[in-house]
């Protein structure tokens, strides 16, 4: 598969993409993390325009998974609580790690993707979060030799398990 940035005429795969992974994190302990639907049609278009979500594209050019990706500061990992990040250098970022189900190693290519990019930016740590119950992110985040950093909150006060990557 090909990781590309995505464009609007993506927009109904991706809604479709997003749903088979809501679908995936209720049928494996995970019901609330996104059950609200998120994230909604305007989420994703607003991620889209700019420039920020990419997607994994078949051979026929068929997204099958997406994520976002920034290169500047995340306001929710200005206090990180019960721990410490592994730097305070400069980073990238990953988001909204999602698949319709239908390829493997999706996550690895996520990850060599956004350390080619982090590099291409002279930058050489990558953070990620993600909810307490999607135990499979957890195992794929490890598995992807991540460190785990401690707790950070989101803009609504919700907690999510914090990771950092240096290379």
């Amino acid at each position: 598969m090909q990781i590309r940035t995505a464009t609007t005429a993506d927009l109904d795969a991706l809604e479709r993409i997003y749903a088979a992974a809501r679908r995936f994190m209720a049928e494996n302990g995970n019901p609330t993390q996104w059950g609200d639907g998120r994230p909604t049609r305007g989420e994703i278009a607003e991620t889209v325009r700019a420039g920020a979500c990419l997607v994994g594209v078949d051979d026929a050019g068929e997204p099958h998974f997406a994520f976002s990706l920034y290169a500047e500061p995340d306001p929710t990992y200005e206090r990180i609580y019960d721990g410490a990040w592994a730097s305070d250098t400069p980073y990238v970022t990953i988001h909204r790690v999602a698949s319709d189900g239908t390829g493997h190693g999706v996550f690895a290519s996520i990850v060599a993707y956004t350390r080619s990019r982090a590099e291409q930016l002279g930058l050489h740590d990558v953070r990620i979060d993600t909810h307490e119950d999607n135990r499979p992110m957890q195992h794929l985040i490890a598995k992807a030799g991540f460190a785990y950093c401690g707790i950070i909150r989101l803009a609504d006060g919700d907690p999510r398990l914090a990771y950092q990557l240096s290379f």
